[in-house]
């Protein structure tokens, strides 16, 4: 479990594996096999969750949803990392640093 990791935008993110995800009425189930707890999603967190099968940055995620979306950038950036947070304090997503190149 990662605490009071700093999400910036040069960290990627992805799923971390051990996860069983199912779609329910729309919405994304999780059952967390190593923690043993059921997570609800729901659709925009189940969405963001699917961009996350390959590593990837808030900036992307919000350009992605805004694409969909009529959303105001500052807005689903916020919402964004705060949905980012509790999956790292769940330990359900990998936190990496961007390797400029």
């Amino acid at each position: 479990m990662i605490k009071n990791q700093r999400v910036t935008k040069n960290h990627l993110f992805s799923q971390s594996p051990g996860n069983i995800v199912s779609d329910m009425d729309g919405e994304k189930v999780m059952l967390s096999v190593q923690k043993g707890k059921y997570y609800n999603l729901g659709e925009l967190g189940g969405e963001i969750w699917d961009l996350m099968k390959e590593p990837v940055t808030i900036q992307e995620l919000v350009a992605a949803l805004q694409s969909q979306y009529d959303v105001e950038q500052t807005k689903c950036e916020k919402q964004v990392t705060d949905f980012i947070n509790q999956l790292l304090e769940q330990g359900l997503v990998k936190i990496e640093d961007r390797i400029n190149s």
